[in-house]
């Protein structure tokens, strides 16, 4: 049934959903700044300083350390920069979803109005027929 709030919650329906879509992709983005980090973590561990040789060699592994190190700060600023936004993506539902249910409530609201006038109507129309074949029964009678 067509109500006046039909079209506005079509209408929240659809950016309720866009908003859901927007949280899927800010979750997966979050993932990937999560295993980023724990990949960035992985391959500092793996590097193994030199025991013995040229002072050249002790240099670039401690060249290569801070390089590891400034990625996992880059990686632990994205894990953040995500986590920030994951959190925003769900505010933004929440508020589309009572957007949503607010005028669906609306339009409930509204369809039984319009039944309980068809009903009294209907009513109305019940007795008017009752009456008429009453009064036509006592004037045959």
């Amino acid at each position: 049934m067509r109500t006046r709030y039909s079209s506005l919650v079509n209408v929240k329906k659809n950016i309720m959903q866009k908003s859901e879509r927007v949280l899927q992709a800010k979750n997966a983005a979050l993932q990937n700044a999560k295993e980023a980090l724990q990949n960035s973590l992985n391959a500092l561990n793996e590097i193994q300083p030199p025991q013995h040789g040229i002072i050249a060699d002790f240099l670039s592994n401690r060249a290569l350390l801070d390089s590891g190190r400034s990625v996992i700060h880059h990686n632990e600023e994205w894990v953040a920069y995500a986590t920030h936004e994951v959190a925003e993506a769900k505010e933004q539902l929440k508020r589309d979803m009572i957007e949503y249910e607010k005028y669906q409530y609306l339009e409930l609201q509204e369809i039984e109005a319009i039944k309980k006038k068809e009903k009294i109507k209907e009513a109305k129309e019940l007795d008017e027929v009752a009456l008429m074949t009453f009064t036509k029964r006592e004037r045959s009678a």
